[in-house]
């Protein structure tokens, strides 16, 4: 008999690449908006840049902090869900039988041909079964809290660093724009790559990242402007 021809689908990369360019864009988008913010504030090269690493060490620690207890708590939920099919199964096996025969019936397969899938997926795995088929519970998609966090914190530091960089190499008389430019830039680069790995469209990825980028820099340098004028 052939081998099975294992197959690579784009959802295996939901958890970690939702972290990971939620976390890269926040960084970015952030540190670069308060780097602008204070620069147009009329801060200090100094006073600029600790402002920026501030932001990044801040928001890597909220980012890890907050990616871990929602999707804690999605494992609790899921815990929860298998810990009451679990309960149902003792109780009540010939009932599971008939829920799964339905989702089945459901799907499109005749009845007999339902039984019998459930039948065998039942005697192989009864849980497995019921919690991918009816909890919509699979391997691939269980909630992850520490990998979350993990990649939120590492991503969102990885973000942050670009514009932080950019800051500490050009002169002041020219940060806000090179910081602006290469922040949009970076924006654009990171929308690509994540809609190539999600199997999206390239150019939509990267101006739909851009887009919202470009929003709060220049509503943060506003502000910046605004107070520093004032103040």
């Amino acid at each position: 008999m052939a081998a099975r021809k294992k197959e690579r689908h784009y959802t295996g990369h939901a958890g970690w690449l939702r972290a990971a360019v939620l976390g890269a864009n926040d960084g970015l988008v952030s540190t670069a908006s308060l780097v602008l913010g204070v620069a147009a504030a009329h801060g200090t090269h100094t006073n600029i840049l600790v402002a920026g690493v501030a932001g990044l060490v801040a928001g890597a620690m909220a980012m890890a902090a907050g990616e871990y207890v929602s999707v804690h708590s999605q494992a609790d939920i899921e815990k929860a869900d298998l810990k009451r099919e679990r309960a149902e199964h003792r109780a009540d096996v010939e009932g599971e039988h008939v829920e799964l025969t339905g989702i089945y019936v459901a799907r499109g397969l005749d009845p007999a041909l339902a039984r019998q899938v459930a039948d065998q997926l039942m005697a192989f795995d009864a849980l497995g079964a019921h919690a991918r088929d009816e909890l919509g519970i699979s391997e691939s998609l269980r909630a992850r809290p520490i990998q979350a966090a993990f990649v939120s914190a590492a991503s969102f530091s990885v973000g942050a660093a670009a514009p932080l960089i950019v800051t500490a190499l050009v002169p002041l008389t020219e940060l806000m724009i090179l910081v602006y430019v290469t922040s949009l830039l970076f924006l654009a680069l990171l929308g690509a790559a994540a809609a190539r790995v999600g199997g999206a469209d390239i150019a939509l990825g990267a101006f739909r990242v851009t887009f919202w980028g470009v929003l709060a820099m220049a509503a943060t340098a506003g502000v910046g402007a605004l107070f520093g004028t004032i103040l």
